[in-house]
């Protein structure tokens, strides 16, 4: 055999080897999302006619139309479902990141924050549930709620299980803990310095044994729990779905062990864990982080299956891993993405704007890039109504515009009349003004002037897409 051939010959069989392995794991691996194979999205049962809305003979559907009514973008914020600024209330520290002396007003200032349309917390399992068998929230959880409801204003929840920036205490209940061994993470020396933070923590050092029988049970309770207080409440905007890993649940870097055996098992039992979620949470979308599988646990296979079953993404950053930029910016039409991009925890004044951009307008100009229905108004462990009224107040234009377009914002463009045998129509030319699809299936109906419907239906799922125009009705 000649040299060139024998290493030709060794290279495919490394490779097929390689995709073999992962095949039998059920690693999905970094892919273009583009044009890759997620499914035709959720399923529609009254599709209105789309088109096309032919003229002339032979095959005219409309022969007598007229463009009627024509409507131009408005400069004017249209909250709704699916979309908006996210208002951060907490994130990785609790109440700790609250800056103020007095929690329950800083809370009340947050959520009357005029630029936010959504709110975001982020409890750890110990908050909600210290005790098995009910879930207790604490009174900072329920003034969020109160106030939320108060202000027509929905949440977004993650639920922790792993919170390396709590310092005090564990994210786990003491009644999981007491039965669920742990296993201590190994920290990588190169990273000594950089997550000093982390490694020195050891609520975030010791980690369960996911798989163990107790846990699994501890956590199928806790789910049943949540979905029958959340599932379709309208208090709700997104569930965050459960996972290990660099940003997912809690940073497990600079870790570079996990508490699993083997990645079989740590696949698995992550994989069942979200098809619980999956099971119990039906009316309310759940969202996955897109974060690259850091610690080889199965998080690839979690994030692949939530976009099959339609569900959201989300991700904690776009300034770090460009993988998550193709997952966020080529996802289907249909699948609502959220982006957690901090703002700086000092004041704007102190930060160097370069060629006349602020650090804020270049973070949300990339955010617009991505195509996001949701973005963070966080200060960075700093969280105040007043660091995020500098944060405006120091450049608004970028602010008013990304509040005026994230997401989707559906207007009629033009709409077209005909006759037919006695039979008047119309055809709607809708428009998406956002930088993202449709988030499911978009519902219009047309009314009389005295708001009875006429006729109602769907558009296929995502549409209509950002710059384009999607035509309907018959």
């Amino acid at each position: 055999m000649q040299r060139r051939d024998f290493l030709k010959s060794g290279v495919a069989l490394a490779v097929a080897a390689e995709l073999g392995t992962k095949r039998a794991q059920g690693i999905v691996p970094a892919h273009n999302w583009g044009k890759y194979d997620f499914g035709s999205g959720p399923t529609l049962t009254d599709r209105l006619n789309q088109g096309p809305f032919s003229q002339y003979p032979p095959d005219a559907s409309i022969p007598t139309d007229d463009v009627v009514m024509t409507t131009t973008p408005s400069e004017e914020v249209v909250p709704n479902y699916g979309k908006g600024l996210i208002t951060y209330i907490t994130a990785d520290m609790g109440t700790e990141e609250i800056k103020s002396d007095n929690i329950p007003q800083a809370i009340e200032d947050l959520v009357r924050f005029p630029l936010g349309q959504q709110l975001y917390i982020r409890p750890t399992w110990r908050e909600i549930q210290p005790r098995a068998g009910r879930l207790e929230f604490p009174d900072y959880l329920k003034l969020v709620f109160d106030l939320a409801k108060k202000n027509n204003k929905r949440v977004g929840m993650r639920v922790q299980m792993n919170a390396p920036d709590y310092v005090h205490q564990s994210a786990l209940p003491d009644f999981v803990l007491e039965k669920v061994p742990t296993v201590e993470l190994i920290p990588d020396p190169k990273e000594a310095s950089a997550a000093a933070r982390f490694m020195q923590n050891p609520y975030s050092r010791y980690q369960p044994r996911y798989d163990h029988p107790f846990f699994q049970q501890a956590f199928n309770e806790l789910i049943g729990l949540l979905a029958a207080e959340f599932n379709g409440s309208p208090a709700i905007e997104f569930i965050d779905t459960f996972m290990y890993g660099f940003w997912g649940e809690g940073h497990t870097w600079p870790f570079i062990n996990t508490p699993f055996p083997d990645y079989q098992t740590a696949e698995r039992t992550w994989i069942n864990m979200l098809e619980v979620q999956l099971k119990h949470f039906t009316k309310t979308p759940l969202m996955t982080n897109t974060q690259p599988d850091y610690s080889r646990v199965g998080n690839s296979e979690i994030l692949d299956r939530t976009v099959r079953s339609n569900n959201w993404i989300r991700s904690d950053t776009i300034f770090i891993e460009n993988e998550q930029i193709e997952a966020l910016s080529n996802r289907p039409p249909w699948i609502a993405a959220a982006l957690e991009q901090g703002l700086p925890g000092k004041a704007p004044d102190t930060l160097e704007a370069q060629e006349g951009l602020s650090p804020s307008d270049n973070m949300i100009a990339h955010v617009m890039d991505v195509g996001a229905n949701y973005w963070s108004l966080w200060n960075f462990h700093q969280i105040s109504a007043k660091n995020l009224l500098s944060y405006y107040q120091a450049s608004p234009t970028w602010f008013d515009r990304i509040n005026r377009r994230i997401g989707y914002n559906v207007r009629p463009s033009m709409i077209w009349s005909y006759e037919e045998g006695g039979y008047l129509g119309l055809i709607v030319g809708f428009a998406n003004d956002g930088i993202a699809g449709v988030p499911g299936v978009l519902r219009v109906t047309a009314e009389s002037e005295d708001g009875k419907p006429l006729k109602s239906g769907c558009l296929d799922p995502g549409y209509p897409l950002p710059g384009k125009i999607r035509q309907a009705w018959r």
